[in-house]
């Protein structure tokens, strides 16, 4: 069968900036605010429990949260981005594979991170990729989501100094709380903060557990 067209487009962008997205982007998480609800979901799941990220790009997220104790693996649509992960954290685990299709046995992680990883999904898919974080999560497991905040569509066009074309979505933290009520999740915080320097829209994070 074949693949969907947003999921070729996705994996395409990102294979191709892999390279210069490692560069230009801090391994260091900013801004504070990003990193203390990090390590509010570090000290939620306990160190040493088994947690995946998905979406997790060159890695930074995942080293950091390593780095808070937390027995992480990464997992990514974009071979490029899960090369760079690799050759620059070498002691860490880190797969190919898509959120929409989690590989993670039933009730086997004590955590779940989708940072930023959701943007670009169409909004439908939603409901059934909450589902999936369901399953994968232990009762009581810990899931917490970053994304841009809004209601809009925004076609990338050129990205890290290279021309591609994939989607953003900027999305509700009210719908996304109300998808994963829906899915079995008790949404435990959602946080929005202003823009940072360079980004264009408020960005929404919520923590929430299985219920």
């Amino acid at each position: 069968m074949s693949e969907p067209g947003w999921l070729v487009e996705t994996r395409a962008a990102y294979d191709t900036v892999a390279e210069d997205y490692a560069r230009l982007l801090p391994d260091v998480v900013e801004p504070p605010l990003d990193r203390a609800l990090l390590t509010a979901f570090a000290e939620m799941v306990g160190p040493g429990r088994p947690v995946l990220e998905v979406g997790c790009g060159t890695g930074r997220v995942t080293a950091h949260l390593h780095g808070l104790g937390l027995d992480i693996s990464g997992v990514d649509l974009s071979p490029g981005m899960v090369a760079v992960a690799r050759r620059t954290y070498p002691d860490l685990r880190f797969e190919v594979g898509s959120l929409t299709e989690l590989t993670a046995p039933d009730g086997s992680l004590a955590g779940l991170v989708s940072w930023y990883s959701l943007i670009h999904l169409p909004p439908d898919l939603l409901p059934e990729v909450f589902a999936g974080f369901h399953r994968v999560l232990a009762p009581g497991g810990h899931l917490l989501l970053a994304v841009k905040a809004g209601d809009r569509l925004d076609r990338r066009q050129q990205a890290y100094g290279h021309p591609v074309g994939y989607d953003v979505y900027w999305l509700s933290p009210e719908r996304l709380a109300a998808q994963l009520a829906a899915a079995g999740f008790a949404v435990t915080a959602t946080t929005v903060r202003a823009p940072a320097d360079g980004e264009r829209q408020p960005q929404a994070f919520l923590l929430a557990h299985h219920d």
